[in-house]
C-alpha cells in the first residue's frame, strides 16, 4: 500500500489512478492524517450481471434484476434434457 499527499495526488492523478487500475491501493493523507484510500474496486460489490457485462459474456436486456421475483414452477425441469437442447440448437447460441 503506498501513501501520498494530497498535492501529490492533485499534481499526478491521472498516475495514480492508473496505478489503481492495475491493483495497487493508495492512501491519501492530509498532514500525516489519513484521509481517502483509492484502489481498484471490490468486484464482489459489483453485480454478477455487471461483470459478465463489462467482460462481453452478457448482454444486458431492460429487466431490472433488482425487482425480479420468481415464483415456485409446480412442474419439475429437467436440467440434461434443457442443456441438450441447446446444444442441439447451435443458431440459438452465439458463438465468439
Amino acid at each position: 500500500m503506498r501513501s501520498i499527499s494530497v498535492s501529490q495526488l492533485k499534481a499526478k492523478l491521472s498516475h495514480y489512478l492508473r496505478m489503481a487500475s492495475r491493483g495497487t491501493r493508495i492512501v491519501v493523507t492530509d498532514r500525516d492524517d489519513p484521509i481517502a484510500q483509492i484502489g481498484p474496486p471490490d468486484l464482489e460489490a459489483i453485480p454478477w450481471h455487471d461483470r459478465l457485462a463489462r467482460a462481453g459474456r452478457l448482454r444486458l436486456g431492460s429487466q431490472r434484476f433488482d425487482r425480479l421475483r420468481m415464483g415456485r414452477s409446480d412442474r419439475p425441469a429437467d436440467i440434461q434434457a434443457s442443456l441438450q437442447a441447446v446444444r442441439e440448437e447451435p443458431h440459438e447460441v452465439r458463438r465468439r
